[in-house]
């Protein structure tokens, strides 16, 4: 097991991704097919300095470090700005190197798109080496010892949670923003995002001082807390929507497990924010491989069964239960890749938590033999699990899809699901194999369900449907066919194409202005009479 530390120093971008001739460029450091790092933004700069350091561990050096370079765009799909591979099996245990980088586009190599400067600092981590090799040894010896190695790994995972805490953001109020429309007032709403999470509040119209009152949560991946970044926009019916000024929420100043108003300024715009930000350590969600499994532990098992028992139905009314997943293997996907093949990982959600596993490279027929865990908190929720094909510089191919509600799901039952479509109307290819259990208070359930079903709002960036293009333009085609054809039969029957289409037209035509006219019409009013 190595450990390889960066230090991301400076950055020359060539080429700017913003219409204003700047970029808000930050960094991706990806191993294994697994992003292991990301880089704070810096904001409208073409040389931005970082100045960061990550330690990544690495159990090999086969595979190089992927680095990849995008500039932020908030809400919607952040720009590739170029890529670049490190070869670590070129570096000298312990000693600090540094190293430029010429950044491409894989589908360009001739492009120059700028430079990456690191120093990389490789040594080997000989504590967990020795761990890890005492654990394979054990592995060897007799059965009996298995055991002892699974509750040792167990603690570990048990410690490893995907996210550190969750973020509560109360959005309070505006105050003095900037006047936007022809009125001197304006239709403010907030945007924010942390990471790939995002949250959108309600337009407050006609209004310079709005007062949302909106709560939101976020979750928390980084150990430091991250950067939350806010957007003010001015909402415009039928154009695009005016800025009106943004600010960010740096998380690791504040403490946890405690309130904090925050009254913010927008820069590039006028006004103020306040908002009420409180951190909380978490604990609901984990991963872990076959080996690590709670609920095959009898004394876990039991105190899961302990913690939803009836006689705690008014213990933290919020936490209804838990579900544990065990994604096996798939068969049979489709063909995603050029090569016959398939990446493949999967990504399993329920409500707003979204977990995923490793990718499986160059197969159809992928074994992952993951454990996820989440806490339940609506009986009602709808278990997700989708499978997509992995891109180095795209986003991922969706395969497909099963949606399994919490309520339906027979426990310890290892069963295989057919993929579906993303609209779930229809099978796609290959089945996915997997074996589910849940525990929940039927109490705490059924107080749930008197409230309102949370929000969710992790999710995927919109994107253009090939199939629904289509389709409306196959629709607005028809229509205009019809009146085509509609004006056609009319001229026709004035051209005498047809004789007895014609003769019928010139019948008809006294017919009707007859039938129409003023005195015909007075006629008809007094018939009742």
């Amino acid at each position: 097991i190595y450990t390889a530390e960066t230090k991301n120093r400076f950055k020359i971008v060539v080429v700017s991704s913003d219409m204003g001739g700047t970029s808000d460029p930050y960094v991706k450091l990806k191993f294994g097919g697994k992003e292991v790092f990301r880089s704070k933004i810096i904001h409208k700069d073409l040389n931005p300095v970082w100045d960061e350091k990550a330690c990544i561990v690495l159990e090999h050096l086969r595979e190089p470090l992927y680095i990849k370079v995008f500039d932020y765009d908030f809400g919607l799909q952040d720009d590739f700005m170029g890529s670049a591979y490190l070869d670590l099996t070129s570096f000298e245990l312990k000693r600090p190197t540094e190293v430029t980088l010429h950044l491409k586009d894989p589908r360009y190599p001739d492009h120059d798109l700028g430079s990456l400067s690191l120093i990389v600092t490789l040594s080997r981590r000989e504590s967990e080496h020795r761990e890890a090799t005492m654990l394979m040894r054990k592995s060897w010896k007799r059965s009996s010892k298995l055991q002892n190695q699974s509750l040792r790994l167990y603690d570990l995972h048990r410690k490893a949670q995907l996210w550190r805490g969750i973020v509560s953001v109360i959005v309070i109020e505006g105050r003095d923003l900037k006047a936007m429309d022809t009125n001197g007032l304006s239709d403010p709403y907030v945007k924010f995002r942390l990471g790939h999470q995002k949250y959108k509040t309600k337009t407050m119209n006609k209004t310079l001082n709005p007062q949302w009152r909106e709560q939101f949560d976020f979750h928390l991946y980084e150990e430091q807390g991250g950067i939350m970044d806010i957007t003010v926009w001015d909402k415009d019916a039928g154009k695009r929507d005016d800025f009106i000024g943004r600010c960010q929420v740096d998380l690791s100043t504040l403490s946890k497990e405690h309130t904090h108003k925050l009254e913010l300024k927008l820069e590039e715009g006028e006004g103020h924010l306040v908002l009420l930000v409180t951190l909380t350590a978490s604990a609901t969600v984990s991963i872990s491989d076959l080996s690590v499994n709670t609920l095959e532990d009898q004394a876990e098992r039991e105190e899961k069964v302990k913690r939803y028992s009836l006689l705690r139905s008014f213990c933290n009314l919020k936490d209804v239960g838990f579900v544990q997943i065990k994604v096996i293997r798939a068969e049979g996907l489709l063909v995603a890749d050029v090569t016959g093949k398939s990446d493949p990982f999967c990504v399993v959600e329920l409500s707003n938590d979204r977990l995923q596993t490793h990718t499986v490279y160059k197969n159809l027929n992928p074994e992952w033999n993951k454990v996820f865990t989440f806490n339940v908190k609506d009986i009602h929720s709808v278990l997700e699990v989708t499978v997509y094909d992995e891109d180095r510089d795209r986003s991922a191919d969706f395969l497909g899809k099963v949606a399994i509600p919490l309520l339906s799901i027979q426990n310890g039952e290892q069963k295989a699901y057919v993929l579906k479509n993303k609209q779930l109307t229809g099978p796609t290819k290959g089945v996915i194999y997997l074996e589910i259990d849940v525990i929940f208070n039927a109490v705490k359930a059924s107080i749930r369900t008197l409230s309102p079903k949370e929000q969710k709002y992790i999710e995927e960036e919109p994107r253009i449907s090939k199939q629904l293009l289509v389709r409306h333009f196959n629709r607005v085609k028809r229509c205009i066919m019809v009146v085509v054809n509609a004006a056609y039969y009319v001229n026709s029957c004035f051209d005498w194409d047809s004789p007895q289409r014609s003769l019928a037209a010139f019948l008809y035509k006294p017919l009707l202005r007859v039938a129409f006219s003023k005195h015909s019409i007075t006629t008809i009013k007094l018939i009742p009479y």
